[in-house]
């Protein structure tokens, strides 16, 4: 079967887009495996579907590159609602759904294949504690700990420790290396779980750190500029003083549409 789809990227992550309104492409653990692998593939950091939905615009659905069904990607969405976009769906506000719930994303610019997009992601409640560490989850699980030098953490190693640390995490995690830069700036490389590796970005672990950054260091800034090693984001929130909760959870970053194709699933 011949199937389209589109290549984004935000801030370094990569993901394969699929329009599957009429319902065609059937997600499959190794198809997806195959076509995020790098040497065999198309190659990205994970796969989303786009599907009708009667409430709202669409429904997204996202796919680790290991084949693996995830809860929720931040660069994935903001990439997803650019697509949909220029599919032509929803206004400049869309509005979608992911397996962690309903999300808005409204297009600040758009320019061509690219834009700036700003993703409303879910409240965060609890923020666990251990020794040296914090553990929340943003839409997917995030471990956070704060380094004094970024650049001379081993992410790989030390992150796919931590990653498979049942005992502590027993659904396993993303885990997040943060150096300070100032107030409202901060540093993060982080080791992601169904990609098994370090990638250029994380939205979802931008978003866990600013509020790690916050809940334990900064608690006057609300909002925070976030380096990755695939560019720069933003995230801003709302805390409740004295707990440990936060609502209105912003983040803003780019996203762009890299090319199309067309891949025959018989050969995958």
């Amino acid at each position: 079967m011949q199937t389209e789809f589109t290549k984004y990227e935000g801030a370094g992550n990569d993901f394969i887009l699929i329009d599957n309104r009429d319902g065609v492409f059937t997600p499959d653990a190794a198809v997806i495996a195959r076509l995020c692998d790098r040497h065999f593939g198309i190659g990205a950091d994970g796969l989303m579907t786009l599907a009708r939905n009667a409430e709202i615009d669409c429904s997204m659905r996202y796919y680790n590159a290991d084949g693996s069904e995830g809860e929720m990607c931040g660069n994935g969405a903001r990439c997803f609602a650019l697509f949909a976009h220029h599919l032509g769906i929803g206004g400049e506000t869309k509005y979608f759904d992911a397996a962690d719930g309903l999300h808005t994303a409204r297009i600040c610019r758009s320019k061509g294949s690219a834009g700036e997009i700003e993703l409303g992601m879910t409240a965060v409640r609890e923020i666990r504690t251990g020794e040296g560490w914090w553990f929340l989850n943003t839409g997917v699980p995030h471990y956070v700990e704060f380094v004094d030098d970024l650049e001379s953490v081993d992410v790989i190693g030390r992150g796919r420790i931590i990653r498979r640390d049942t005992a502590r995490f027993p659904q396993g995690t993303n885990v997040n290396f943060v150096q300070v830069t100032g107030n409202g700036t901060i540093r993060v490389r982080t080791y992601e779980r169904g990609v098994e590796n370090e990638t250029l970005a994380c939205g979802t672990g931008a978003t866990a750190a600013a509020i790690v950054t916050n809940f334990v260091l900064q608690r006057r800034t609300a909002h925070f500029a976030v380096s990755v090693p695939g560019g720069e984001l933003a995230v801003r929130f709302s805390h409740e003083p004295e707990t440990q909760t936060y609502t209105d959870i912003c983040l803003t970053g780019p996203a762009r549409r890299v090319f199309g194709g067309v891949f025959d699933s018989e050969n995958f």
